[in-house]
């Protein structure tokens, strides 16, 4: 399935309503990208958001919020998309995560799209070590936290270093996790692994809808808040 490429955007801080502010419309979901330095956490967003990639490695030193917006089951929602560098440790209390300034907002994310390098065996380790943390820390009220395990550079897959089947039985039998490979090269699968992460979190609020979205496209240009 193919949809149109990311909608609209603002730049904005923490008082920034949004259509799920006092207007009765429906919350903003917060997605978390994380992962180790190098896997293309960046260059997915990028690609996301812009339709646009570049092979210059960019480090990412600071956590990077977007905002944008789709449909989910009828209903507009704002998204926030925070990119955050890669992190030793997830913070294991609001003290931790909010006075380390790459991890704030970090625990109150709707969806957790944890992102490794299918040709580096570490990143994935990093992923491992992140989703277990997770889980052991994280509170939100509900006993559920939508993880979304992402493999990039589908496009350098003769370099792989565990196989496919391996990683996405580990992910989704034992973890409990949905599992997606792309190419934020290529464009291969990025919005399907977006589309992924907000049924995810569609299926925790709405448990018997099956979840369909539309992302729209942009009404000013997208811009980005390095915090």
């Amino acid at each position: 399935m193919h949809w149109p490429a990311v909608c609209e955007s603002r730049e904005g801080g923490g008082g920034h309503r949004g259509r799920g502010g006092s207007s009765g419309m429906p919350p903003p979901f917060r997605i978390a990208v994380l992962g180790a330095q190098g896997v293309g956490k960046s260059a997915i967003v990028q690609r996301f958001l812009h339709d646009d990639y570049s092979d210059a490695a960019v480090s990412s030193r600071t956590r990077r919020v977007h905002l944008s917006a789709a449909v989910l089951n009828g209903h507009v929602h704002d998204l926030q998309i925070t990119d955050y560098p890669a992190i030793s440790s997830f913070p294991g209390s609001s003290l931790q995560e909010w006075s380390d300034v790459c991890c704030r907002g970090i625990r109150s994310a709707h969806v957790y799209i944890l992102v490794y390098d299918i040709c580096c065996f570490d990143s994935f380790e990093y992923v491992k070590t992140m989703r277990q943390q997770i889980l052991e820390t994280r509170v939100m009220g509900a006993s559920e936290t939508p993880i979304l395990i992402v493999g990039n550079k589908r496009d350098l897959q003769r370099g792989r270093v565990i196989p496919r089947h391996n990683v996405s039985d580990l992910v989704r039998k034992s973890w409990k996790c949905g599992y997606v490979e792309c190419s934020a090269k290529f464009n291969w699968h990025i919005l399907l692994l977006f589309g992924e992460a907000l049924r995810s979190v569609g299926c925790v609020r709405c448990k018997h809808i099956h979840a369909t979205i539309r992302f729209q496209r942009a009404l000013r240009r997208e811009r980005c808040t390095l915090m």
